[in-house]
């Protein structure tokens, strides 16, 4: 049985990763890519599925974990009657191939030590040729496409289709063993030294880390830790940031909401340009423009709301039936079919993030506007139809209250941005269809009875979207109608202090919502706090956030509060850079700054 969602740490290379248990066992890895077939899926299954163990034979007494400093290499320690030992896993920046090195130091006493290692390509089902590479050096696995070489001085042997290993590890003494990918087509791979491997590993982590520029007093151990997670989930070759590593992982234990997230979300697109630009990130804040740039590229009226790490558009979905689940909940589910709904709030998210990128002066291509102009050329023709909102909702669309927000944003940023820069464009037609949007939403978005924007026009249910209305700037902090979404939002929308996603009462017993908690919401109240000048309750709702991150400083989607355990896809960019954002934000307001970083430029 896999562990719990937050009893895993993440090991990665920028172009893919892998979760890692308290217990030793990678339980998930999808080579060469993020979005690649999984070669150990026990995560989703068993660890017949694949997983990748090495742990004490007998029962540890102790065990703790940490990350090395600010870099991605994780540390375990092991404690025993017979002595202690650290196991150290980490990939090291991509080379000319990808390698997962795991090093087993001894600390103290002498320590006796077991390897498993399950290979299952194919998301778990495809079991490998294995055999020993001809030149004497590893143990190669072969299926189709795809190979791996492992390469360790212990002496491995096979059991019931598993490659295992038992030794001891002294005082003083280290042993590594290293797995490496490689297509099958081709030579095996060069081997590395395990050694030298870990220095540049943490040379690369401890040079990018001492780039950031956040020096700020909200959790700059756990702002780091994010930044960090969300370089992670950077796909290096395109500078895609996938929403999450993984697949599957329930919104609800033992339930059926259950989405591939290992692809790039246009609705994440300003948060993390903020993310990245307010915490000195400017590199990885163009490259991701440029993703978005590239991915939208074509006639507006085929924008997705997702696409593939290289841009890919058909995310076709399908079900692993193989796979159990992650405990037992199913589907397993691979692909994501949402990408193909139309969701009229990308529109605005994209025009937000040039305009965004346009202000912080990152050097945008003379494109970028002639993107814009025929975005907004087609946007004004479809903001008026119902989509399927910024929750991906399947069935019939809705006149949603935040995706009609977004639209106004995108024309309110294009004029601003023709405004500021010169940019021709037909200023006038825009700005009567900014405003005509503006009473739309304010006429049909706004119930009157419960004094707050609703989830979509016509409704009597909230949504936790409609929360960013006073930080795109649709309306004023102040303004009656916000404060009064605010106090619904307290009233109807919370759980156990947390904010959720979705209004409980769209369920006949609220006692049993359809999911946890959404992080990421519970967040955005705090900036919408923030920028109400409640300073006090954004700071505690913020560490109530931060309470719930595991050791390690990683957070899913979602959290249980009554099974008080992380929920959703692990770990979520969404979250992380929401809480980077958020504690930029109570910086800023702590120290009486003119407007909070979060807030997007007007």
């Amino acid at each position: 049985m896999p562990s719990r969602i937050e009893d895993y740490g993440l090991i990665g290379d920028c172009e893919t990763a892998a979760l890692v248990g308290r217990d030793g066992s990678i339980d998930w890895l999808c080579w060469p890519a993020f979005d690649s077939d999984a070669c150990f899926a026990a995560l989703l299954g068993t660890s017949k599925n694949g997983r990748w163990l090495i742990a004490p034979a007998d029962d540890a007494s102790k065990t703790s974990r940490r990350y090395r400093g600010d870099t991605l290499i994780l540390e375990t320690r092991f404690e025993t009657e017979s002595g202690a030992v650290a196991l150290i896993d980490f990939m090291p920046p991509r080379g000319k191939a990808s390698d997962i090195v795991r090093l087993v130091r001894g600390i103290s006493g002498r320590v006796k030590m077991r390897m498993e290692l399950v290979i299952r390509f194919g998301f778990g089902i495809d079991v490998p040729w294995v055999k020993k590479n001809v030149d004497g050096d590893g143990l190669l696995a072969i299926c189709g496409q795809d190979m791996t070489v492992l390469r360790t001085p212990v002496e491995t042997r096979g059991e019931d289709l598993t490659t295992v290993a038992d030794f001891e590890v002294g005082e003083g003494e280290t042993i590594p063993f290293v797995l490496t990918y490689g297509p099958s087509h081709v030579p095996v791979p060069e081997p590395i030294d395990p050694e030298a491997a870990l220095k540049d590993t943490e040379d690369y982590w401890t040079e990018w880390s001492g780039r950031s520029t956040y020096d700020g007093g909200q959790r700059r151990d756990l702002v780091m830790r994010s930044l960090i997670t969300l370089k992670a989930l950077t796909f290096a070759p395109t500078g895609g940031i996938v929403a999450a590593p993984t697949t599957s992982l329930p919104e609800k234990l033992g339930g059926a909401r259950n989405w591939d997230y290992r692809f790039c979300w246009l609705r994440d697109a300003t948060f993390t340009l903020l993310a990245l630009m307010n915490s000195g990130y400017t590199e990885e804040a163009t490259a991701w423009y440029n993703w978005l740039l590239r991915a939208a590229a074509g006639a507006p009226a085929n924008m997705q709301i997702m696409y593939g790490i290289w841009g890919q558009r058909r995310l076709l979905e399908w079900e692993a039936g193989w796979l159990t689940g992650y405990e037992g909940a199913q589907p397993v589910r691979v692909g994501n079919a949402a990408h193909a709904q139309l969701q009229l709030d990308v529109y605005g998210e994209l025009i937000d993030a040039i305009h965004q990128a346009r202000m912080a002066e990152l050097k945008l291509g003379e494109e970028s506007w002639a993107l814009e102009y025929a975005v907004l050329g087609h946007l004004a023709e479809v903001w008026d139809k119902p989509d399927h909102g910024i929750w991906e909702r399947r069935g019939d669309g809705k006149h949603y209250v935040s995706s009609k927000v977004m639209t106004w944003v995108a024309f309110d940023r294009g004029i601003k941005s023709a405004e500021s820069f010169g940019f021709k464009a037909p200023l006038v037609k825009w700005r009567v269809l900014r405003d005509a949007i503006h009473r739309d939403i304010c006429d049909k978005g706004f119930d009157r009875e419960l004094n707050s924007f609703v989830e979509s026009y016509g409704s009597k249910l909230l949504d936790a979207s409609i929360l960013m209305l006073p930080a795109v700037g649709f309306l004023p902090p102040d303004d009656p109608r916000v404060r009064g979404t605010l106090a619904a939002v307290e009233q109807h929308m919370m759980r156990d202090g947390f904010v959720l996603r979705h209004d409980p009462r769209e369920v006949s017993d609220e006692t049993q919502p359809i999911e946890g908690a959404f992080l990421a919401c519970s967040l955005w109240l705090a900036d919408a706090y923030v920028l109400a000048g409640e300073i006090d309750k954004a700071q505690a709702l913020f560490d109530r956030v931060v309470a719930v991150a595991n050791d390690v400083g990683l957070l899913a989607e979602e959290y249980d509060t009554g099974a008080r355990r992380q929920t959703g896809n692990f770990p979520q960019a969404l979250t992380h850079i929401a809480l980077i954002n958020t504690a930029h934000n109570l910086d800023v307001a702590r120290t009486a700054a003119e407007k909070p970083a979060v807030q997007r430029s007007k």
